[in-house]
């Protein structure tokens, strides 16, 4: 078996189950904190602006905002110009997660690479964003070559 794909679907696992304990801390599910994310950085977004941002499906984002309305950490409101369109906007309780939740994924990251050397961690980072560049250039081919003539 190919032994970077074997490490790194074993890394991604072990990750993800951490990062998603993490977030149950603040009563979150793991993605919640992106969709958080998003809107910390620009509140009012419709959720097809944030399925682009994150790189879901807009089903996926209108699932999970109506989980984080029911948790009372965002509201769904018409657009003032466009009643066609929903703008989620965080609540009181939604950006009171902001420090806590960067604080958790902080601490994380500073602990699961603090065996690495600075420049190793340096080339990790750099070596993980071609990895990714990579696989994303290679699913687009994919996709391009299930498009039918």
């Amino acid at each position: 078996m190919p032994e970077f794909l074997d490490l790194h679907g074993k890394t991604s696992k072990a990750l993800r189950a951490a990062a998603d304990a993490g977030m149950r801390r603040h009563g979150l599910h793991l993605g919640q904190n992106l969709l958080l994310a998003a809107l910390w950085e620009q509140d009012g977004r419709t959720p097809g602006e944030l399925a682009a941002a994150l790189g879901v499906t807009t089903p996926t984002v209108v699932k999970m905002a109506t989980r984080m309305a029911t948790a009372g950490l965002l509201t769904r409101t018409r657009d003032d110009r466009d009643q066609r369109l929903v703008r989620l906007r965080l609540t009181d309780a939604g950006r009171a997660l902001q420090q806590p939740v960067e604080a958790e994924r902080r601490l994380l990251e500073e602990r699961v690479t603090a065996d690495l050397a600075p420049e190793e961690r340096r080339l990790l980072l750099t070596a993980l964003a071609k990895v990714h560049r990579a696989t994303t250039a290679l699913l687009a081919e994919q996709d391009g070559a299930d498009t039918p003539a």
